[in-house]
């Protein structure tokens, strides 16, 4: 009876941990040990009673009274340019395994590539005593990480589209060859008047795929139109807008910096009344999951989204790991393949 009354007063309101030690008949000491994993000292039955209150008061710890026990927030930061991006919504998901086996919590914010906002939440994530961080924005400075990341310790890793950095962890894929691929299977097909379709302030990772097309396309014989560049947003709005302009150039084939870009510019392509791939060949960069059910499905330069997340998230647990003792840069690249579909085909005699 006495515990009923208890557990009914207890439930009126926020279960804090001197309720539970009431409830356990223990000390708050004892209780936090237990619920911490440091309870080896307590007998069996004593944790054993803790673990089941915890679970029947529906006990949530306190975060910010955690965080000072601790010294640690448990939980990651994530920036990203863009969250509505199916590509980093499967880097994410990558990210989010990882945390969720190590039992931290990720915090993922979408800055659109304003410088500011990104200099905000890096410096709200700061304050909130985040563990770690991975930057995957291209807008992010040096200068940035100087000022708010190196004075504050925190271990962070850079995704592929910022600027080199010298000793910041890294992952990224191998787009110079993506770059390749692409230019080799389109040069295979007899394509010789090729768009490149590209962003308006080409990241760094874009730029490798740009270098390395050119040099598919030298390889096979075919001498790169530099005019046969169309620039744009990147994004499916971006690539639908310069629809225009891409046709300008007479193509038989485009090479879109992203899948984004090669659906945007599918639309754009219909309305005009031009056909993929009878009139127009198109690959694209990433193989998001859309890019199989576009019609017709995209040719597309494969990344391991989802493998880098979780490789991205390893990276930087490791880094946090290691706060005590020096640690190499961590850089890893991982290979890219072609995914041939239905978006390329032979140049045909009437191109």
């Amino acid at each position: 009876m006495l515990f009923y009354i208890l557990y009914s007063r207890i439930m009126a309101k926020k279960v804090t941990i001197k309720d539970l030690a009431k409830a356990a008949g223990v000390s708050v000491t004892t209780v936090s040990q237990i619920l911490n994993g440091k309870g080896a000292r307590f007998s069996q039955a004593t944790q054993d009673r803790v673990h089941a209150l915890k679970k029947q008061l529906n006990y949530v710890p306190d975060f910010n009274a955690r965080n000072l026990i601790l010294h640690s927030s448990k939980t990651v930061g994530v920036l990203v340019p863009n969250i509505g991006n199916p590509f980093f919504s499967s880097f994410v998901r990558g990210i989010q395994e990882v945390c969720r086996q190590k039992e931290y919590m990720p915090l993922v914010f979408s800055a659109s590539h304003e410088v500011e906002l990104e200099r905000y939440y890096l410096s709200r994530l700061v304050e909130r005593s985040v563990d770690g961080l991975i930057i995957a924005s291209s807008s992010i400075t040096a200068e940035t990480i100087d000022e708010i990341l190196k004075p504050n310790a925190i271990p962070y890793l850079l995704f592929d589209q910022n600027q080199t950095h010298d000793h910041e962890d890294r992952v990224s894929v191998d787009d110079y060859a993506g770059g390749q691929l692409a230019a080799a299977h389109l040069a295979q097909l007899g394509h010789r008047r090729i768009v490149m379709y590209m962003p308006t302030e080409p990241t760094e990772n874009v730029q490798n795929r740009l270098a390395g097309f050119k040099a598919g396309l030298a390889a096979a014989g075919i001498a790169f139109d530099e005019e046969a560049i169309v620039k744009t947003t990147l994004s499916k709005r971006g690539g639908y807008e310069q629809t225009a302009a891409v046709l300008a150039h007479q193509p038989t084939a485009v090479f879109c910096a992203n899948d984004e870009l090669a659906i945007g510019l599918y639309r754009g392509l219909q309305e005009r009344g031009v056909r993929v791939p009878a009139d127009l060949s198109v690959v694209g960069f990433d193989d998001i999951d859309l890019a199989e059910y576009v019609t017709p499905q995209l040719t597309t330069v494969h990344q391991p989204i989802n493998q880098l997340g979780k490789q991205a998230a390893t990276l930087l647990f490791n880094r946090m790991t290691a706060k005590e003792q020096p640690l190499e840069q961590q850089l890893v690249k991982m290979p890219v393949h072609l995914v041939e579909r239905q978006s390329t085909a032979k140049v045909s005699e009437d191109q």
